[in-house]
């Protein structure tokens, strides 16, 4: 019988891995799967932090009763966050022990009754509370909008364990190990973890510096989200990570997102792809919106400070899956990107002042020139594309403006 695994003498990991969802809020393709983690403190009183989704119940309750031994019952669960991938089991848990005790702030008790109908047996806490379980101390951190309104962090006080909730997760089954340092490459888990963080949280980055402001104080010596791996040797790193992310901040590279119906705007793309790399752009990125999901595409855009967006015109306005594309990074409330434009049309443009209008809504600075051309590109419109590339270049290079244009056509 499986029961889970030890972070310490008292701390266990009885989470489960996911690698039958598709798509993780039915939105974010999860091809290499996902964990749900759960954790067992076992003192003179059992807690259980956090539970998982609904979908893997047998071998989550199959944890849990081989660490219990069929001795001992849960005392407490703390729900740090009531999404159903993180209260999926709470019913089931209640059943089996009954006389379990749920713990969280009077927002989690509220969405508790809405999601699950509980009302009764219930803890609750408030910001800077605490929870003796014997030797460990509970210590809970109300962090809001990270990303509900009842998120919270609970903080181990002997071992110095933070249950951080979503924040610090990040997509991917724990296959190689559910430890930081039993990785090889941390590469691939950091980029699932930054392509998690633009997804779900990246929107509430300003409530995210808030709770990394609130745990700051804390001697954290390993952080345990609800997704991903756990940090026992590096979560300085990790927090950094979130930091850096949730202040926009940008590492050198241009990304460039296009689509194209019959050729013309590859063609502009790939002019500007070339200026690009011949001024030495630093990292280049070239998504075809039609065949990469949005998902990977928002990742890169925060990880790159220099933003160059391709569209046709369709039916007098944007293609559709650029329009979507921008529609989601509003949605986010991206900052501080440096953006290039340009398109073609047929009959009727639209496209461009689309992208035009887009960009200044979110406070972006456009570079010139702003390229679009009717019907095919020729020989001065692909000249105009190169040019869009090299002063991108110089805009990155400088930080100053470069032949910004915050309106009309060269």
């Amino acid at each position: 019988m499986s029961t889970g695994i030890p972070l310490n003498e008292n701390i266990y990991w009885t989470g489960v891995n996911d690698r039958q969802t598709g798509l993780f809020e039915e939105l974010w393709p999860i091809p290499n799967g996902i964990s749900y983690n759960s954790f067992l403190i076992l003192d003179d009183k059992v807690a259980l932090i956090d539970a998982v989704k609904d979908i893997s119940l047998d071998r989550y309750l199959e944890k849990i009763r081989g660490l219990l031994a069929g001795r001992r019952t849960i005392d407490y669960l703390i729900i740090d966050h009531i999404e159903p991938d993180h209260s999926g089991a709470v019913k089931i848990l209640r059943e089996i022990f009954p006389g379990m005790q749920i713990v969280g702030n009077k927002k989690t008790m509220d969405l508790l009754a809405a999601f699950h109908d509980i009302r009764d047996n219930l803890l609750t806490v408030s910001d800077g509370d605490t929870l003796d379980l014997g030797r460990c101390r509970l210590q809970f951190h109300i962090t809001p909008m990270v990303h509900w309104p009842e998120t919270m962090m609970t903080f181990e006080e002997r071992h110095q364990v933070l249950f951080s909730g979503d924040v610090f997760g990040g997509f991917t089954a724990l296959d190689d190990g559910i430890f930081d340092d039993e990785i090889t490459d941390l590469g691939p888990y950091e980029d699932e973890m930054l392509r998690y963080f633009t997804n779900v949280i990246g929107k509430y980055s300003v409530m995210v510096q808030k709770a990394l402001a609130k745990i700051a104080g804390l001697d954290i010596r390993m952080l345990a989200a609800t997704h991903g791996l756990i940090w026992r040797n590096r979560s300085r790193h990790a927090i950094d990570l979130y930091d850096r992310w949730s202040r926009y901040e940008a590492v050198d590279g241009v990304v460039i997102v296009y689509a194209s119906m019959y050729g013309s705007t590859e063609k502009m793309m790939e002019a500007v792809a070339r200026s690009l790399e011949s001024e030495k752009a630093g990292a280049l990125r070239v998504h075809n919106l039609a065949r990469v999901h949005a998902s990977y595409i928002l990742a890169d855009i925060w990880r790159y400070r220099g933003v160059v967006l391709g569209s046709p015109t369709y039916n007098t306005g944007l293609f559709p899956l650029m329009d979507h594309l921008t529609r989601l990074l509003e949605n986010k409330m991206l900052r501080d990107r440096v953006a290039g434009i340009f398109g073609s049309c047929g009959w009727s443009g639209g496209a461009i002042k689309e992208l035009g209008d887009f960009v200044k809504r979110m406070k972006w600075e456009l570079v010139a020139p702003l390229v679009e051309v009717k019907g095919s590109p020729g020989a001065e419109d692909l000249k105009h594309c190169a040019l869009l590339g090299a002063n991108m270049v110089k805009r990155l290079r400088t930080g100053k403006p470069w032949g910004v244009n915050t309106g009309g056509l060269p």
